[in-house]
């Protein structure tokens, strides 16, 4: 078992590579080319990548060599292998050697024509519906013993913390953000229902009414058609036309005249 302390040490270390990186993706870009160095110390062919599942499809989005990205692209050709397994399953998947496994057998041909003799995927521990993997790829057969195993077990589990983190922040930030837009969208909506109260001579309901009419005749969000009537009240070119057939206020007002009932 690995001393706490150097778990620790590179726990920090991913912390600080993940402060350092532009975004996940960038993260995840340092992550992989540092896990293939570190491999590379016992041996000089091996190649990882990292394989995100979005939907029913699947992506590569970090690699360490070219050549993993081209065997991740077989594998998605088959739409099945260990990588593809191990984020749908979450589970630590081996392929020992490509020339006699019958897990995947068209799969593992392709991977053995490419000259890849084993296989190691291991999912990464995120939130919610993120599903992950790290793949690596080697050219020689039965590669990954009980200690290099557990060497990229221990690897993606600390990459996961980070990631963990950071997608956390960025949800939180995406619902500041929408936050923000909401509120921004509420804004320009009263001050719409504002000066269609003033041209109109109408109540606030009524106003709304007119506002909501004009949304969906023209099936255009109400918050567009405020923000149209705001920055045309501000200068802008007029777009947005209101011409009720019984203007709200003509039930207890005289109705507007034609050039106060057409508005932007």
């Amino acid at each position: 078992m690995m001393d706490p302390t150097l778990i620790d040490a590179r726990s920090v270390q991913l912390d600080d590579l993940l402060l350092a990186s532009e975004d996940l993706t960038d993260f995840l870009q340092q992550f992989v080319s540092t896990a293939a160095r570190n491999l590379a110390e016992d041996t000089e062919d091996l190649w990882c990548s990292v394989t995100l599942l979005r939907g029913a499809g699947a992506a590569t989005v970090a690699t360490s060599h070219e050549r993993a990205a081209a065997l991740d692209e077989v594998q998605y050709a088959f739409d099945s292998g260990p990588c593809l397994s191990a984020a749908e399953q979450h589970r630590v998947v081996l392929l020992a050697d490509t020339r006699s496994d019958r897990h995947w057998p068209p799969y593992s041909r392709a991977a053995a024509q490419h000259g890849i003799r084993s296989v190691l995927a291991v999912p990464f521990e995120l939130d919610d519906e993120a599903r992950a993997a790290l793949n690596v790829y080697s050219a020689t057969v039965r590669q990954f013993d009980a200690r290099t195993t557990q060497v990229i077990e221990r690897e993606v589990a600390l990459a996961s913390r980070a990631l963990r983190l950071a997608l956390r922040l960025a949800r939180q930030r995406e619902t500041q953000l929408d936050m923000a837009a909401a509120m921004a969208s509420r804004a320009t909506i009263d001050i719409a229902i504002g000066i269609v109260m003033a041209r109109q001579d109408c109540t606030q309901d009524e106003s709304v009414a007119l506002l909501t009419a004009a949304s969906n005749r023209r099936n255009v969000k109400l918050r567009d058609v405020a923000a149209e009537l705001v920055a045309a009240a501000n200068g802008g070119s007029p777009s947005t036309h209101f011409n009720p057939s019984v203007p709200p206020a003509a039930r207890t007002r005289s109705a507007p005249s034609p050039s106060d009932g057409a508005m932007a």
